[in-house]
């Protein structure tokens, strides 16, 4: 009874620390759907934020990515003026072979039990499909597809955002917006990494390309003509700029050290692993 009760505590205090309204746990045995959804704030309205699956090593781990990309959605819907506030979810699965019709609708009728409480989009893992699943369920989610009255895919207008985002800071820091010349590195071509890739290479950028799938990885890089690079080297590597595009936290201790980027932009959320620390020690190395 202790450990148990030491574990829930543990939860508890976790949701607490960080200011969350409501967490759930979804399971059904059926179609093999674990999830969490995380409700961080909806002051300004409901909470809006993506469905990421991705193949956690433990749920402790699935717990500490939901609360804080939820958390980060909260801040950027404020920032951006919308009435929506912030959540997020995951679901623990390979997105490759454990995905089905069954799971996703599954997943759609959590949603519907929060009675609009949270409203879902695509993330890492699940696409427009997916959307399309979840919409048969309830009426709480976007980026579903164009067919069926939705937006379609939101990763390409997210590419253009991280593009101009990136000419924002190239402008900054040299004194011009023109990329032609540029060296760019992006960490995770899914997506939007892909399309933000197909930007830059229009612009004449030199573009070095990393990710965990080798098939995707080849097939990026010879039709865009890109460089691929193995993932233990990209930080280490003399470009002006890295633009994270996959799972968040790549910038700590061990990275930040090797790192000589002048700027860093990319799509990825919670991309320094301890706000604080590692912020600082970007702005000590004088990178954007």
């Amino acid at each position: 009874m202790s450990d148990n009760s030491s574990s829930v505590h543990s939860v508890l205090d976790q949701i607490g620390a960080s200011g969350h309204k409501k967490v759930v746990y979804c399971n059904d045995p059926d179609t093999g759907l674990r999830a969490i959804i995380a409700i961080h704030d909806t002051t300004l309205g409901p909470a809006l934020g993506g469905t990421r699956m991705w193949s956690y090593s433990t749920e402790a781990e699935a717990l500490e990515d939901v609360l804080r990309l939820s958390r980060a959605m909260t801040y950027k819907a404020a920032i951006t003026g919308l009435n929506l506030g912030g959540g997020n979810a995951v679901i623990i699965g390979d997105s490759r072979k454990g995905k089905s019709e069954a799971m996703m609708r599954s997943y759609g009728r959590f949603i519907k039990n929060l009675n609009g409480e949270f409203i879902t989009a695509e993330d890492v893992g699940t696409n427009t499909k997916d959307m399309e699943y979840i919409r048969m369920e309830t009426t709480h989610v976007t980026g579903v597809p164009e067919s069926m009255g939705g937006a379609g895919d939101p990763a390409p207008t997210t590419a253009k955002g991280v593009f101009l985002g990136i000419k924002a800071c190239v402008k900054e820091v040299f004194g011009t917006d023109m990329l032609a010349g540029r060296s760019v590195v992006v960490q995770g071509i899914g997506n939007v990494g892909e399309h933000l890739v197909e930007l830059l290479r229009a612009e004449n950028v030199q573009v070095y390309i990393s990710d965990i799938n080798e098939e995707r990885l080849q097939h990026v890089a010879r039709t865009y003509k890109a460089k691929p690079i193995a993932a233990d080297k990209i930080f280490a590597l003399n470009a002006d700029i890295y633009a994270p595009c996959a799972l968040g936290a790549t910038l700590n201790d061990k990275t930040i050290s090797k790192m000589n980027f002048a700027i860093i932009a990319g799509s990825a959320n919670n991309q320094l692993a301890n706000e604080q620390v590692h912020g600082q020690l970007l702005l000590d190395k004088g990178i954007l």
